[in-house]
């Protein structure tokens, strides 16, 4: 006999496919305020002008009402712009030309083309690009065959994701870390397109899954998996514009203290008191800078967060105190898994106050984590945030300065590795499901972090160090590319990762340094660490149970290249610092692949193992095993090997030699840029010296307190230099753009000639001039 579930609606199989619902036709355009409402079949659609050449898209289906509420990632000056626009009507369209740009909002059906103001095509949307299945909202949008797509975050592959698959869904993974891999970490849901001269970038807010289909030839396509499908759409004459609007969108970075800047040591784990000792005890002895040591899940008290274990670190306070003494900063890591015990305090609290992720009944989510079973705050509420925020107190009152947050995806020991999506975050009175705001949960953890360290450290900079994060993440953290492996193949993964993280705006990001799990070996911790040595973040961090990786561990030949290059990144500290407070300024990433600064050379355009430090210094990693040579492509123009001085006109590829204690390293005629001696940690004053490589360049040099927030008043030194070449004259001038920090009142110059000489002039900093025989 059967029932009748035998004629469940499920078992019946549609003969005409999905549904697939357009937007349909505009039926009218309604102006409030600074909002143009367009009326459609199916939805409605709004648009906003923020600038001449940023708007803003939102999609509603059916009749509802838009919600215009701005999303948290937003920052607030860029909420309440508002350009001036022109909006005239034909028959077929609306147009609407701001003073950069001419988008034309096709009638029938709906869908935009948009220009700059001589009709030169910078996107234009697919007839019927805009609709929805029950699953999924989608946007189609033509792509031309020449067109690049750089960005979206922490991806793997090569630079340029043109024919590829993106997928947006945070995600601990552990293994395998290839290029099939379409989820990591992080998920920024930004890209820059280039096609010839035409820029323009596209920012889908939203922090549900979302996926970017860039393989077919014609078109793209973007699916949104929950939410309303809300974009920001960018446009510029340069990546570099791009970039800078796109942090203005979202935020940029503050200027991280030095020593965060510095060489960092890490395992899993330092196990106690007197191996931490141990470590920096060596490092010292060994004469090899290091500025901060960490420490990871093996501190605490059976995984409870903000615990310290009572054997292994009996007396934290006195550790960090003398290890303050010698230079190092100690960055706890804290994972959102909180233990589920009666007895435990902060579980006790987060349930009594509730702070922590609930399901619509009531019922708190659990799930199981380093400590076992445990619960997890809702950092979607601001209560929680500031609850969270301020449990750091006990670690900010023994001389903690940094925290290391992991495991916020959040990852959680299931089989869909994550939170389960219909648990229900409070969202501050707007309750959404994790499915919805999945992506903003490290965000918000890191967030919490950053705003708990800020107002309790009494003026000092905090530094987090974050694995997960969404869009705006820079404004609170560093980010790290998660759980690599000792590869050589990773290494080679980890340049084009990097830079397409600073091309999404996280400018502060790295990579565990000698890969974190399997064994490495010496010539591969010595080849990632000449790298890691000009990236943003530096740290060498391994897996228990694999071979050591510190600098010493590999015999007396690697510790002596590995320690060379760490103390380079020291002699590098006065640039890379001036290169921070760039990025705070303008957005703009201190690493840089090559098309960044060279759009017009098609050799840029998937250029994938070299990159630039700042605009004018080449970097070029050994990423293969026993190889003494390499390929390095010069853009045009005159570049001088770092090493020997040799001088090389560019437009070609050059061969490279590379013994083991060889960086290939380029700058370019031109430059100018701050070097500082070989110190031990970063706390030590170092004396400048300007490098000038002879040539027409300029250069600003910035210096501050490197540990406060007093730059934010003032308290800085801005100095703008310039080099110009008439003949066979060098004149370098320089000036003080702003002085509110109290520095040398002299100014110490190496001057690189094309000829290979060198000379090195010391002048007061009131001269403002130097004229020098080329």
């Amino acid at each position: 006999m059967e029932g009748s579930e035998m004629i469940k609606p499920d078992l019946h199989k549609s003969e005409t496919g999905v549904e697939y619902i357009t937007v349909g036709d505009i039926r009218d355009l309604q102006q409030t305020d600074r909002t143009y409402l367009f009326h459609c079949t199916h939805a409605r659609v709004a648009l906003q002008f923020l600038t001449d050449s940023l708007f803003r898209f939102k999609l509603s289906r059916g009749k509802h009402a838009l919600d215009l509420t701005h999303s948290r990632v937003i920052e607030l000056a860029a909420r309440d712009l508002q350009a001036e626009v022109a909006v005239s009507e034909t028959e077929q369209a609306y147009e609407l030309r701001t003073a950069a740009l001419v988008v034309t909002v096709n009638k029938s059906p709906f869908a935009l083309r948009v220009t700059d103001l001589h009709g030169n095509l910078i996107s234009e949307d697919e007839a019927n690009g805009y609709g929805w299945t029950k699953e999924h909202t989608i946007f189609t949008t033509k792509k031309a065959q020449d067109e690049n797509f750089y960005g979206f975050g922490e991806k793997t592959g090569h630079l340029n994701k043109k024919g590829s698959l993106q997928s947006m869904w945070n995600t601990d993974i552990y293994a395998p870390h290839v290029p099939e891999i379409v989820e990591l970490y992080q998920s920024i849901p930004f890209f820059i397109s280039t096609k010839g001269t035409n820029v323009y970038g596209l920012f889908l807010d939203n922090p549900g899954k979302t996926e970017f289909d860039m393989t077919d030839t014609k078109r793209y396509k973007i699916t949104c998996h929950s939410g309303e499908l809300e974009y920001y759409f960018l446009s510029g004459a340069s990546m570099k514009e791009i970039v800078s609007q796109y942090t203005f969108l979202t935020g940029r970075m503050p200027i991280p203290p030095k020593w965060a800047i510095g060489y960092h040591q890490s395992r899993y784990s330092y196990e106690t008191d007197l191996e931490v000792r141990e470590l920096a005890a060596n490092f010292r002895a060994k004469e090899i800078p290091c500025d901060v040591i960490y420490l990871d899940i093996h501190y605490m008290d059976e995984y409870r967060v903000f615990t310290w274990h009572p054997t292994r670190f009996p007396q934290p306070d006195k550790l960090l105190a003398d290890l303050r003494a010698d230079g190092f900063r100690v960055v706890p890591i804290v994972d959102p898994g909180v233990k589920k015990d009666p007895k435990y305090l902060i579980y006790r609290e987060g349930v009594t106050h509730e702070h922590f992720c609930k399901y619509l009944e009531g019922e708190t989510y659990t799930g199981e984590v380093w400590p076992g079973v445990s619960a997890f705050p809702d950092f979607t509420n601001t209560q929680t945030q500031q609850w969270w925020g301020a449990k750091h107190e006990g670690f900010i009152k023994s001389g903690i300065e940094g925290i290391w947050n992991d495991m916020n995806e959040p990852a959680i020991f299931n089989e869909t590795k994550t939170m389960d999506v219909n648990v229900m975050h409070g969202n501050d009175g707007d309750p959404k499901t994790h499915g919805e705001l999945h992506n903003h949960y490290g965000l918000l953890m890191s967030k919490a972090t950053y705003e708990g360290l800020k107002e309790q450290m009494d003026g000092k900079r905090p530094f987090v160090l974050t694995r997960a994060g969404y869009s705006g993440i820079q404004k609170y953290a560093a980010v790290w590319t998660g759980d690599n492996r000792s590869f050589w193949e990773h290494l080679q993964m980890s340049i084009p990762m990097i830079l397409n993280m600073g091309l999404s705006g996280v400018a502060f990001a790295g990579a565990d340094v000698g890969g974190f799990a399997h064994h490495s070996n010496g010539e591969l911790l010595a080849r990632w660490t000449q790298a890691g040595a000009f990236l943003p973040y530096f740290r060498n961090h391994s897996a228990t149970r694999i071979a050591r990786q510190e600098p010493w561990s590999y015999g007396e030949t690697y510790e002596a290249v590995i320690k060379k290059y760490i103390e380079m990144r020291y002699v590098f500290l006065p640039h890379l610092y001036t290169l921070f407070r760039e990025a705070s300024v303008s957005g703009l990433p201190l690493v840089r692949p090559l098309v960044f600064e060279y759009p017009q050379d098609p050799k840029t355009h998937n250029l994938s193992d070299q990159f630039l430090l700042g605009d004018s210094i080449l970097i070029a990693p050994i990423t293969q095993p026993d190889i003494d040579y390499r390929a390095v492509y010069l853009p045009a123009g005159t570049w001088i090997d770092y090493h020997t001085g040799e001088v090389v006109e560019g437009g070609r590829a050059v061969v490279a030699d590379a013994p083991l204690d060889v960086l290939p390293m380029y700058v370019k005629a031109g430059a100018i840029f701050a070097t500082g001696n070989v110190v031990q940690h970063s706390g030590v004053q170092q004396d400048i010296t300007f490098q000038v490589y002879a040539g027409n360049g300029s250069y600003e040099f910035y210096e501050d307190d490197a540990v406060t927030f007093a730059y934010e008043n003032g308290a800085y030194n801005l100095l703008r230099l310039e080099q110009r070449v008439e003949g066979s004259t060098l004149t370098l001038s320089w000036t003080e753009a702003h002085s509110g920090y109290d520095s040398a009142d002299q100014l110490t110059f190496t001057v690189h000639h094309e000829d290979g000489r060198t000379e090195t002039h010391t002048v007061a900093k009131a001269d403002g001039q130097l004229v020098l025989n080329r």
